[in-house]
């Protein structure tokens, strides 16, 4: 409101100046009519000026009666003898001595004004921007946003699945509600929490359920907004934000992506950064300024831990880490509950079978599978949100929007489906393996012309290595399956060439899975939390082990792909059959895959053997 107000009053003054100027000239350009000199002795000749005055550029005389309107007729050419000449006449003349000071004092100042007024506007455009509300004077400012209790609207009870966080989080909210009681035997909160998660397992969530527990007030900045362009300014904001939070004690500041702002220094490929540098020296200097016994709390949230300055995390500034993982079955099954109540659920729906089908979902991921379910329910023109519904979210939030507009040639098509079946038959002739759910040759996502989806039955965690090769194998069915047939191959295996490979680089450069090699990790693990690779690093071993590195990759691959070769040469006749029903039907569930699992008893027991 200040800044709108601020605005108007510059157009106001603006637009009276020009009304001012206008006026004046309007006046002039009716009253005044500049004439030549000659011209002018000829009016003074016919007796038609009754008065003169005269000043150093111009000679102005008032006409006795108005002519056209015009009542002063002026003469910019001043003869040195006119006065001589003017006594010839029977008229009244002055001379006047014009002042230009205030002229030249505002040929210098309007300028001026004009250059700052311009100047101004850019710099409050410019900050704006930036998200400098309070413009350029307050570039040094927190803009850190304040809540209290209830305005944060979050509590432990909005908060489902991360039970273990919400335990060491639970200590803070005591110490926040009564600090002399907390630590009457000598001990203290830790000054800083760090949250380190994947996306979306709720760490921000956690935080401000944190607060509304404890009813304090709850600064939330990200780390990205204390860096600017300009050096210290990043610094000046960590002490604004720190001391705002010190006349609010108790209170909780909470800092989103931490990383942004506490990355090692001198870590980075090219070199240092200053403005970097100096606001984590600076957020370091604050945390051990600080007195915890005062009520104030430093939450923080990151899902790079890697990368952060180790004099951040060491005891005494981040005492304590907090891991929000994603959650487990029972972990899914609560925060569906909790997403549930907004929407009308049908009697068929069991949230427990759809917390199976959704292994490695976060909370972020089960809310968007809620509202996505709730959305094809309300296209179809349903009263209540049903299983189905779920079933179809789940596919296209793991491969997409269907293409039925994809229209593949009846070659392509017998390829896809001989190909999925591959997959399907594969999984269900291998032990350990997870139940194939549905098989579809419908186009779905960017570039897959088919799929095949297993739901598994559990949450697992490790991984031997014979199920390691058995999923490998369920990956090159597809390929194998259009070998066994077509006696060719085509890129529609792409993806499952690169998964596998994936799969047996790993086991052999990371799980040491490879007598020959030792049990020795060549690869360093990437964050466990972002799934992106990082730099290049360089290789830390000979072209020796660089080759049977590669040798054993290839044998562990060829390896799978045999053993799925095998299983579908004696099923070929099965694969065809079952390759038939589904370009008829386009799609099988898994009440239909019943049968066809029965049939590979033949190959399970070939397997065994």
């Amino acid at each position: 409101m200040e800044k709108r107000t601020q605005f108007n009053i510059g157009y106001l003054l603006f637009a009276f100046f020009a009304i001012v100027i206008v006026q004046q000239w309007w006046q002039q350009a009716q009253t005044v009519e500049v004439v030549p000199y000659s011209e002018f002795e000829k009016l003074l000749a016919e007796d038609k000026i009754s008065e003169v005055v005269v000043s150093e550029n111009r000679i102005t005389g008032k006409l006795k009666a108005p002519e056209n309107g015009k009542t002063v007729a002026a003469a910019n050419l001043v003869q040195p003898d006119l006065a001589e000449r003017l006594s010839k006449f029977n008229v009244k003349y002055t001379r006047v001595h014009e002042s230009t000071f205030l002229r030249d004092v505002m040929s210098w100042v309007i300028p001026a004004l004009v250059f700052f007024g311009v100047w101004y506007l850019l710099i409050r455009r410019m900050a704006g921007q930036q998200g400098l509300g309070g413009g350029f004077m307050s570039i040094g400012k927190s803009r850190a946003k304040v809540y209290v209790e209830k305005k944060t609207g979050v509590t432990f009870a909005d908060v489902a699945g991360v039970d273990e966080a919400k335990a060491e989080l639970q200590e803070v909210v005591e110490f926040l509600k009564d600090p002399k009681k907390y630590g009457r035997l000598g001990a203290r909160v830790p000054k800083g929490v760090l949250l380190v998660g994947p996306p979306g397992t709720g760490k921000t969530l956690l935080a401000r359920a944190v607060a509304g527990e404890a009813g304090v007030s709850f600064f939330s900045i990200s780390g990205s907004e204390f860096v600017e362009m300009f050096v210290g300014v990043g610094a000046a904001r960590v002490r604004d934000l720190f001391e705002q939070a010190r006349g609010k004690a108790p209170a909780i500041i909470f800092i989103d992506e931490l990383d942004a702002l506490g990355r090692a220094r001198g870590a980075g490929p090219i070199g240092g950064h200053d403005e970097k540098e100096q606001t984590l020296n600076q957020l370091l200097v604050e945390l051990d300024g600080f007195d915890p016994s005062t009520g104030l709390v430093l939450l923080a949230a990151t899902n790079r831990p890697e990368i952060l300055d180790p004099a951040l995390l060491r005891a005494g500034r981040f005492d304590r880490q907090v891991l929000v993982d994603r959650p487990d079955k029972a972990g899914r099954l609560q925060i569906l509950q909790v997403h549930a109540k907004k929407v009308n659920l049908a009697p068929d729906v069991d949230l427990t079978q759809v917390a199976a089908l959704t292994p490695g979902f976060t909370g972020a991921d089960l809310a968007n599978l809620i509202n996505e379910a709730a959305l094809l329910a309300t296209r179809r023109g349903a009263e209540a949100v049903a299983l189905r519904d779920f079933t179809e979210a789940i596919e296209r939030l793991i491969a997409g929007l269907e293409k039925r507009n994809r229209v593949l040639n009846p070659t392509e098509r017998r390829v896809v489906a001989h190909h999925e079946l591959g997959h399907a038959m594969v999984a269900m002739a291998l032990p350990g393996t997870d139940p194939v759910h549905k098989v579809s040759i419908i186009p779905r996502g960017v570039g897959a012309l088919g799929y095949t989806i297993q739901r598994p039955t559990e949450d697992r965690f490790l991984m031997t290595r014979g199920e390691l090769e058995n999923k490998m194998a369920v990956l090159l069915g597809g390929r194998a399956a259009e070998e066994v047939v077509f006696g060719h191959l085509s890129t529609g295996a792409a993806d499952d060439l690169a998964k596998v490979t994936d799969i047996a680089r790993s086991m052999v450069m990371r799980y040491g899975m490879v007598k020959s090699l030792g049990h020795v990790a060549y690869e360093e693990e990437q964050s466990r939390f972002l799934m992106t690779p990082g730099f290049q690093k360089n290789r830390e071993y000979s072209e020796e082990t660089a080759r049977e590195i590669d040798v054993a990759v290839r044998e562990i691959v060829k390896a799978a792909y045999e053993k799925a070769l095998g299983i579908l040469s004696r099923e070929k006749r099965a694969l065809e059959a079952w390759a038939l029903k589904l370009l008829e039907k386009e799609t099988l569930v898994e009440a239909e895959l019943d049968e066809l699992r029965r049939s590979l008893t033949s190959a399970r027991a070939a397997v065994a053997a």
